[in-house]
Order: structure tokens, then C-alpha cells, then sequence
């Protein structure tokens, strides 16, 4: 469903707890018995997932026409609908609102404006034990490019996962408290940057072939592709394809233990485009291979990947990162600590912004601006392939 704008209203001095015209668990009161999925009931589960939706619709809408409220009113404490926000949380997302319009501003003087935005969410899972209720959500969020030029895409989008944790009163009257990120990898554009590194620390192996890093700075030097035979809009084409989808030639590896689908993802884009399996051992990083039933750790690894495209000469890599062209790979090692963290395919090029497509949280032409705006303390490894 598709939430109303500015569904978190500041309530009065006077505002309750009570969930106004729901009727969450009839016969919830202290000490009820842990009730797991599905015997959850529908109207709770209903309430909980338009909450989220209206949430992350906020989120999303700040980007566009910057927060709503009167701030000189307290702070968000509860929410106009069928279940509230605790007065903490309702703090958080005042911040964040705030914090996501200054970004809207920014963007805005960099050259990327959105005119509309889109948020959905669909509840996946519920699991409700004595009073506290966990539910897994998906959103999913398009917004639409103002005043696009030429070639450039019209639209950007995203799905990321979350876990939202919910607290009941003696009542059964049930307030959202934590909001948690579950993917891996990047950061959909409606949440916030993450922190400063505090400590800088290196591990990477030295024997092992070591990227440099590309510069951030706008409007570097042309260097336009030549001499290659791979099929660069074959690679674009296939990563827009299962940008939210997963492909079941290969396994899904998104919210895996091992880490998240994003170099998985890129591989088989490379792969679409004509490059080549090098068959032998599963963690010789000079061996690159993947399908349904095995992959090397190269294929699936963000690390590994990288000493692959180095050693191979499959890659050379890129002063700038906004060099970038269509087909080509940008890395990033979120804290600073010598160990990539992400990967990321170009799959569109216009007036020099790259724009980015990527699983972990899933995300389809994302703006190369819009990327390093949201992680200003990163590393960046671009590679031409």
C-alpha cells in the first residue's frame, strides 16, 4: 500500500497510548503466551506494516520536498494512525527527516533533484513473543529524476530490508521502538550516512594484489573505453534485469552469513557481457567461476573479487570515479579499515554522472553524487573492465 505524506504527526501534552480504533490481540494482557507466525492476527499485522510504510514513505518524501513538521512544536511522540512511535524513536526519525531534507538541499545544488517519490512496503514475517512483536519488512521505493537531460534515467530505485521491533503495554496498546537495516552492503538513499571511523586500520594481506584508490572529485578527465570485446550494454541489461529479482542459475547470497549478494551479482553481469570462467580451486583467488552449484570465492567475494580483476589484467583501474563508463565496477570499503566492503556495476552514463546498480539492499541507478553524498568517508576503488 502506499502510505499518505506525513503519516507521523506531532501529538499534544495530552496524547495517549492508546492505539486508537484497532483492536490488536483481543486477549492480549501481562504475561500472554508467546504467539508465533501466522496465528498472529491479521489486523495486527496489518497495523504494524502501515506503520513501517508510513515511516519509510516520510523518509522518502523528505528527499523530495524536504521535512515536514513545525520543529519549534516538541518533538514527533506518537503517530497519527493505528499504532504509535515511542517517544524515542519518534526522536530518531525527527532527526532523520531533518538530516534527509539538509541531503534533498545538497543534492539539489549538486544537480539532482527527485519531483516524485513512491514507497511501498510489504510485511514479510511476524513473530510476536510475550510483548514484543519483531516484523521483517520490505520496502520498496522509486523516485523520479527532475528535469533529466538526454540519455540520462529517469528514475532511481531501491528494495531494502528491515526489522522493526514493537513494545505493548500491560493494555496490549503497542508502540514501534528500533528500526534496524538487515541488508548488507549499501545504503538505500532514504537512510542515513554511516558514522565517521574512528580508528584507521589496514589488513590487507600484502602478498595479495592491492587497488588503489580513485579520487572523488567532479568533472576528472575522460577516459573513454577502447580496445575491449566485452558487451558492455549486455552487462548493463542484465543487472537492470534481476536488480530485484534473483536469477536461479546462481544462488541468492542476500542477508547470507557469508556477507551479502553484491559482488554475486556484479559477477554474473561481467559474466552476461562475455567474461569467461577460470575453472580450479573454490579459494584461489586467481580462479574466477560461478553457477547454480559452485562458485569461487572470487565470484562472490568483494576482496577476492578485486585480487581476480587485478591479476587477470581484466581490470585497469581508474584515477576518478566518476571515469567510470558503462559496465565498469566501483568498490568501497565503508570504515576505512584496508577490506572492501561493497560492490556496485555502472549500468547508465550521462552528462558524466555514473549511475550504480547493485543487490544488498537492492538498488537500480543510483547516482554516483547521490552514493558518495551518502558515504563521505569511504574508500573508493574504481575499475575499468
Amino acid at each position: 500500500m502506499k502510505a499518505t505524506r506525513r503519516r507521523v504527526a506531532i501529538l499534544g501534552a495530552a496524547a495517549t497510548s492508546v492505539v486508537a480504533g484497532v483492536a490488536l490481540l483481543p486477549n492480549w494482557s501481562a504475561g500472554a503466551a508467546v504467539v508465533d507466525d501466522p496465528t498472529v492476527d491479521a489486523r495486527t499485522k496489518a497495523t504494524f506494516q502501515r506503520l513501517a510504510d508510513a515511516v519509510f514513505t516520510d523518509r522518502t518524501d523528505a528527499l523530495v520536498t524536504g521535512a515536514q513538521g513545525d520543529r519549534s512544536k516538541p518533538l514527533t511522540n506518537g503517530f497519527s494512525g493505528d499504532v504509535k512511535l515511542s517517544s524515542g524513536t519518534a526522536r530518531t526519525e525527527d532527526a532523520a527527516l531533518s538530516t534527509l531534507g539538509e541531503r534533498k538541499d545538497k543534492l539539489a545544488k549538486a544537480g539532482e533533484k527527485y519531483s516524485k517519490a513512491t514507497t511501498t512496503v510489504t510485511l514479510n514475517a511476524t513473530r510476536v513473543t510475550g510483548r514484543t512483536a519483531k516484523a521483517a519488512v520490505t520496502e520498496t521505493t522509486t523516485l523520479t529524476y527532475a528535469q533529466t537531460r538526454g540519455n540520462a534515467p529517469k528514475s532511481t530505485g531501491f528494495q531494502a530490508r528491515h526489522e522493526l521491533t514493537f513494545k505493548a503495554d500491560r493494555q496490549g496498546n503497542w508502540q514501534l521502538t528500533t528500526i534496524r537495516d538487515t541488508d548488507q552492503g549499501g545504503l538505500a538513499v532514504n537512510t542515513l550516512s554511516k558514522p565517521t571511523p574512528t580508528v584507521k586500520v589496514t589488513t590487507a594481506d600484502d602478498t595479495m594484489p592491492n587497488a588503489k584508490r580513485a579520487a572523488t572529485t567532479w568533472n576528472p578527465p575522460a577516459v573513454p573505453k577502447t580496445g575491449t570485446t566485452y558487451d558492455y550494454k549486455a552487462m548493463a541489461a542484465y543487472a537492470e534485469k534481476y536488480v530485484y529479482s534473483y536469477n536461479k542459475d546462481y544462488p541468492d547470497f542476500n542477508n547470507h552469513t557469508a556477507g551479502g549478494d553484491c559482488t554475486n551479482f556484479v559477477s554474473q553481469s561481467l559474466k552476461a557481457g562475455g567474461w569467461k570462467h577460470v575453472p580450479g580451486y573454490v579459494y584461489d583467488y586467481t580462479k574466477w567461476f560461478g553457477n547454480a552449484d559452485i562458485q569461487s570465492d572470487s565470484f562472490v567475494g568483494v576482496n577476492e573479487w578485486s585480487w581476480f580483476a587485478q591479476n587477470s589484467k581484466r581490470t585497469t583501474p581508474l584515477a576518478n570515479v566518476y571515469q567510470l563508463e558503462v559496465g565498469d565496477v566501483l568498490q568501497m570499503d565503508f570504515d576505512r579499515d584496508g577490506s572492501k566492503d561493497h560492490t556496485m556495476i555502472v549500468t547508465a552514463k550521462s552528462n558524466g554522472m555514473p549511475y550504480l546498480t547493485y543487490h544488498s539492499n537492492n538498488t537500480l541507478r543510483k547516482s554516483l553524487s547521490s552514493i558518495i553524498m551518502q558515504n563521505p568517508n569511504s574508500y573508493y576503488y574504481a575499475y575499468r573492465t
